[in-house]
């Protein structure tokens, strides 16, 4: 039984007690996977069976699987394999992937950290200019939380960062009111909100600093530059 193309699996390949295990993954997947993602098994292999040697076709018998594994029972070894083991990418899918997650811990920093001198976030392009200073290597099996936390930590003699939230009170008139409530819903973390009588509706949110202004502008935009907002931090 396929899941996924075989042209896209790769070889996930565990080694213990002298014998060596091989099932068949989507790389992009199984790496998600290993990162933390919560991602169904049956969407990254290919094959549902392991082998001693996947390019061969040759699979790894019971007795090895009972011995290593104690079970013979495909997703719980599967598991195992993608956790414990090495993932074969090809050059360049490792540096596609580790380009990708780089970019993701630029945009997490540029959006919710500020430069506490200022008060000001970090434009992505000079977040990504101290990581070239600082070194900073990406790990690709790493969550991204912990990759954020190592970021900062090498940043901090190059770069002054705070992370920071906003609570901001925002009103929007009465002509805007019912079409903003999902965008600004989807932008912040609302705390309170109340409709007044007119028909306009005021409400408290919460936002990372760093976005700061990206939301006065989308505030601007959804009331055609009448809504009001005010810092309450």
């Amino acid at each position: 039984m396929l899941v996924i193309p075989l042209e896209k699996a790769v070889t996930a390949r565990l080694e213990s007690h002298g014998e060596k295990f091989e099932i068949l993954v989507d790389p992009d997947l199984a790496v998600r996977y290993r990162q933390g993602e919560k991602i169904e098994l049956e969407d990254m292999v290919a094959a549902l069976n392991v082998f001693s040697n996947a390019s061969r076709g040759t699979r790894a018998s019971e007795e090895a699987l009972q011995k290593v594994f104690q079970t013979t029972d495909f997703p719980q070894i599967a598991v195992k394999i993608i956790q414990k083991g090495e993932i074969h990418l090809t050059a360049e899918q490792r540096k596609q992937m580790i380009a990708e997650k780089r970019r993701q811990v630029i945009n997490f920093i540029a959006r919710n950290a500020i430069n506490p001198q200022t008060g000001l976030p970090h434009p992505p392009q000079r977040v990504e200019l101290a990581m070239e200073e600082a070194r900073v290597s990406i790990d690709l099996y790493k969550h991204l939380d912990e990759l954020v936390k190592e970021t900062v930590k090498a940043l901090r003699p190059i770069l002054p960062i705070k992370f920071d939230e906003l609570h901001i009170a925002v009103k929007i008139p009465a002509d805007f009111a019912p079409r903003a409530f999902g965008d600004i819903q989807s932008a912040a973390s609302i705390e309170r909100e109340e409709w007044q009588k007119d028909g306009s509706w005021i409400c408290i949110v919460r936002i990372p600093a760093g976005i700061q202004g990206d939301f006065y502008n989308l505030v601007n935009r959804l009331t055609k530059g009448q809504g009001e907002v005010k810092i309450l931090d």
